[in-house]
């Protein structure tokens, strides 16, 4: 049970990166760096905020706490980044920290206790929380792509009008055991 736990955390993991992936894809470069006013985050904000709390939070995940006294967590809010090549290193440098501390973890691992700002949580409880923090954020980039993409925006999911068909495509299969993100990882639609 807890080896498909850490299974099933990474391809939701996979499934928000793609997310966004799929989001910065239709963008045009000026639309990533939009706010709505000064108090709001455009989508490269919420990526350096997002890529900040990653390399913070997975760094030496289990042996150091998850607050890294580096971290400029402030400074993150700061609309400074200047292009979508730079957006997209943030990016992958943050989720390449993700991966890289969730591959090694077994099932022995997902009761010891670590702390973030000096509390403690469990593996499970401080990956859930992560994985939470994440979707949370990319629901927000998601949201701000659609919008600014306007009628070119292409649904990353069920499109509107279209569930009655994708669900009798679905059913009309034998039972399937997996993930719910194994399709979107493989087509791109859930």
């Amino acid at each position: 049970m807890t080896d498909h736990y850490l299974e099933s955390v990474k391809k939701q993991f996979k499934y928000y990166k793609l997310l966004g992936d799929k989001t910065f894809a239709q963008l045009a470069d000026d639309k990533l760096f939009w706010q709505y006013n000064d108090d709001s985050n455009s989508i490269a904000t919420i990526v350096k905020h997002i890529w900040g709390n990653m390399l913070s939070r997975w760094t030496d995940f289990l042996t150091t706490d998850g607050e890294k006294t580096w971290r400029d967590r402030d400074a993150e809010f700061e609309n400074d980044i200047n292009s979508r090549q730079e957006l997209l290193e943030k990016w992958e440098a943050g989720w390449n920290c993700v991966f890289n501390a969730l591959e090694p973890l077994a099932a022995n691992d997902l009761n010891r206790t670590i702390y973030i700002r000096n509390q403690e949580h469990t593996v499970i409880d401080a990956i859930s929380r992560q994985l939470a923090h994440y979707a949370y954020h990319i629901g927000q980039i998601v949201y701000l792509g659609k919008m600014l993409a306007e009628k070119n925006w292409t649904s990353l999911t069920i499109p509107k009008g279209q569930s009655d068909a994708f669900n009798a495509e679905k059913f009309s299969k034998p039972k399937q055991k997996g993930h719910f993100a194994d399709d979107f990882l493989k087509d791109g639609k859930v």
